[in-house]
């Protein structure tokens, strides 16, 4: 393959701090061995969390200076409203300062205590803010989806069978149903076209609403380009447009796809829906045409969402990931396989066989990494995933420990991955060893965010 190069130039630079392996022991044992409580400041590279992490580009920077501070009306909410219309398709846009805010706003709205809301598979928050409700959050990805080292090309499809026997069994406890485009929780995996397409069938025929968390719909609209029959020469707008054509609405963390720090919207055609949203939003957010933001926010948010969609920028996006997950597998370490889009997910339970779920094998690699090299990753397993028996209080595993390396937008260059590679393989020489984690504290709602650990002695 031919040397694919960073589609941008530099023109900003921030410096880095440069720590010692003995300086980060000590910072990782102040912060409780949760990497989420290590201040940025000592971090080398921070793959925590590509979530409003990316750097924004000259035309977005040129943007902010445009932006209509006014508080009803404004000009730059409209000029946001008309790219999110022209992308999506939906008749109300409702901006919101994050995706966890639009999620909040939606469950709020439609789930009720007792519900049951089907997805490909939640993440953190989506999650969250269902149980919040006293609802149950379901996750019916593919049997292919839950096996790290198998190849498949939309390893992010939701199990329709299962999805079926799910609205036959409990369609009147079900408000609405979703799919995450990428699967976040299983390894940044695309859902194909086919997939989305028959899901909207199913949820339809039990007059069940459709939602899309389309978080990352840019990636995988790209996907289904490269690997969906009869999508190859499509352009990725118009791909998009399909895949928003089969849903009611969606919910959007723009701090991914929408190449912005802070930022998300509610979309929706209902009208008495979107009714309920604006009321709730002008109660927690904000009026309905800022939702929490800025005019400039609004303005650079247009913009972004303009400049995901370029080609160059996808491939460049895609082949990140790859790069770095074929480098791992040659080094032997398993991963979550083909690369997603926006991250290499690494195979916790294979890289430390070990070290029980019990012990949380995510955290200890996380830890490691920030020791090893000031790499900051986040555990995808059970710490984040996991349950309490509600009898014996025992933990219960998730059906994966991994560990995700997500990578902040334009951000990194190619010596920055290389440094991280080697890291990482240094780490996995040294596995053996390695200790387990055990929780001191916990707080009762995503845990994994503040939770403090110690190592198994």
């Amino acid at each position: 393959m031919s040397i694919i190069i960073e589609p941008f130039r530099i023109k900003v630079v921030e410096p880095i701090r440069q720590t010692t392996e003995e300086e980060r022991v000590e910072i990782l044992k102040n912060a409780h061995y949760n990497p989420f409580l290590i201040k940025s400041d000592d971090i080398l590279i921070d793959f925590l969390t590509d979530s409003g992490t990316g750097a924004m580009s000259d035309r977005q920077w040129g943007a902010l200076m445009q932006g209509d501070e006014s508080y009803a009306g404004s000009r730059s909410f409209f000029r946001f409203e008309s790219v999110v219309k022209k992308i999506t398709g939906f008749k109300h846009i409702i901006p919101t300062h994050q995706g966890r805010a639009a999620e909040r706003i939606l469950f709020s709205i439609m789930v009720q205590k007792g519900d049951i809301v089907p997805n490909n598979t939640h993440f953190d928050t989506t999650r969250a803010n269902i149980e919040f409700n006293d609802a149950e959050a379901v996750d019916l990805v593919i049997p292919e989806g839950k096996i790290p080292e198998l190849e498949h090309p939309f390893k992010g499809n939701m199990d329709l069978e299962k999805l079926e026997e799910l609205l036959e069994k409990y369609h009147d406890r079900i408000p609405l149903g979703m799919v995450t485009i990428t699967n976040n929780s299983g390894g940044g995996q695309p859902v194909s076209m086919e997939n989305i397409r028959e899901v909207s069938r199913l949820l339809h025929k039990y007059n069940m609403p459709f939602f899309i968390d389309a978080c990352r719909f840019a990636e995988n609209a790209y996907f289904i380009k490269l690997r969906e029959k009869g999508y190859e020469n499509k352009s990725v707008l118009e791909i998009a447009q399909e895949i928003f054509s089969y849903a009611d609405g969606c919910t959007m963390s723009a701090k991914k796809d929408g190449l912005v720090n802070i930022g998300g919207f509610l979309a929706m055609n209902d009208d008495e829906l979107a009714m309920k949203a604006r009321t709730l939003l002008i109660l927690t957010e904000g009026f309905p045409s800022y939702g929490g933001l800025a005019g400039r926010d609004l303005e650079a948010l247009a913009v972004g969402l303009e400049e995901v969609l370029n080609e160059d920028y996808l491939k460049y996006r895609l082949r990140t990931a790859e790069y770095m997950g074929e480098r791992l597998l040659d080094a032997g370490i398993s991963i979550i396989r083909p690369t997603g889009g926006h991250a290499v997910y690494i195979d916790a339970k294979a890289f430390y066989p070990h070290i029980p779920p019990s012990q949380f094998p995510g955290q200890t690699l996380v830890c490691e990494l920030y020791k090893k090299g000031g790499i900051r990753g986040v555990e995808i397993g059970s710490v984040m995933f996991g349950k309490k028996d509600k009898e014996t209080g025992e933990e219960i595993p998730a059906p994966m420990e991994l560990v995700r390396l997500a990578f902040p937008r334009r951000v990194y260059t190619q010596s920055h991955f290389d440094y991280a590679i080697e890291k990482i393989i240094e780490t996995f020489k040294d596995r053996e060893n390695a200790k387990g984690m055990k929780i001191t504290w916990e707080p009762p709602f995503l845990r994994h965010f503040t939770a403090k650990f110690e190592p198994v002695e």
